[in-house]
């Protein structure tokens, strides 16, 4: 089969490689659509250590089953599949309690580390076990299904700090991830939704999909602005989608005493914390990791159009030019965000 492998840090190359194997527990999948993920752009040259050559990427995926190893049930040649980007084992405490993403065996599709290497999406076939399985709708495009995991990591952020009625609630960051956030927020009757990013265009996209009040925190003092609104009060509830020392600074700042931040955003192993103001303020910080079991509501949810993925996607290409689109999206081209690669 064809893939695109990275093959050293910042060099990938399209190529024949060998098909998955198919284990009597497995399904192969032929992969329709695949999504280049922020984390996948980020791992490419090496700064997180998680996609370490060599490596086929790729973990936002939808497709059909093109082979059922001999123990497989349930599943068909020809259903329309998506999967969860983790593969968890189903049988420690962890995913015996439902917390499927905090595995003690987790692996990522497409990431490569010091633990595991676990090739992923990019490319014409991938084998998964089946329960990590979910069907795809016959209204919902491939290309649309394969968004459903960044929507997962937003419904389950949402999940782990959930706004009360008529709450101010923030999100910092306005990329595929905080995008995804502003879309489940606004289903849940928040007062205000007010979104930050140093990107006119992004927030543009927010206040099309729910913001109530878009922020450039790059030309105004974000604090400020929230205070502003919030007759000096602050926010109830914020949630942080990049993970840099400076947007979760301000998505602890901004909040009311009491109030609650959520950290969604994971590109820097370190930063520093404003500690007594978290302290001080008795707010609630809270960690979100990928996701567990929200993919069937988003699946819904995405083929009603209560969440909509043609707003995220800048842009679909043919999986040979991925190379190219890596090299875009690294160099932070104006006006992209999601890029969905095709087989």
């Amino acid at each position: 089969m064809k893939a695109l492998v990275l093959k050293e840090y910042k060099r990938f190359r399209f190529e024949e490689v060998p098909d998955p194997e198919v284990h009597p527990q497995d399904v192969l999948v032929s992969v329709k659509a695949c999504g280049i993920c922020g984390s996948d752009v980020h791992g490419m040259d090496g700064s997180t250590g998680r996609r370490r050559p060599p490596i086929i990427m790729g973990h936002e995926a939808a497709g059909v089953i093109a082979e059922t190893g001999k123990g497989v049930t349930g599943w068909a040649v020809g259903d329309r599949v998506t999967f969860d980007s983790t593969i968890y084992c189903g049988e420690c405490d962890y995913c015996r309690a439902g917390k499927v993403n905090l595995c003690d065996r987790r692996r990522v599709l497409g990431v490569s580390c010091e633990d595991y290497r676990q090739h992923g999406a990019f490319a014409e076939f991938v084998t998964v076990p089946p329960r990590i399985l979910y069907r795809v709708p016959e209204s919902l495009p491939f290309e649309h299904a394969a968004m459903v995991e960044p929507f997962a990591i937003a419904l389950h952020a949402v999940r782990r700090s959930p706004p009360a009625l008529n709450d101010t609630v923030v999100v910092v960051g306005a990329g595929m991830i905080g995008l995804a956030l502003v879309q489940a927020l606004s289903h849940t009757g928040c007062g205000k939704l007010i979104v930050l990013d140093i990107a006119d265009d992004r927030l543009a996209t927010a206040a099309k999909l729910g913001a109530t009040h878009a922020i450039n925190s790059g030309t105004e003092n974000g604090v400020a602005a929230i205070n502003g609104l919030t007759n000096g009060r602050g926010a109830d509830v914020s949630f942080e989608a990049v993970g840099m020392t400076a947007t979760v600074d301000l998505s602890v700042r901004c909040l009311r005493k009491g109030g609650s931040a959520t950290l969604v955003g994971n590109v820097a192993p370190k930063i520093e914390f404003p500690l007594q103001v978290a302290v001080t303020r008795e707010l609630a910080i809270h960690g979100s990791c990928a996701s567990r079991g929200e993919y069937p509501a988003c699946l819904d949810m995405l083929a009603r159009g209560d969440l909509k993925a043609e707003p995220l996607i800048s842009a679909t290409a043919p999986l040979a030019q991925g190379a190219e689109w890596f090299e875009r999206l690294y160099r932070k081209e104006p006006g992209l965000l999601k890029v969905v690669l095709k087989p």
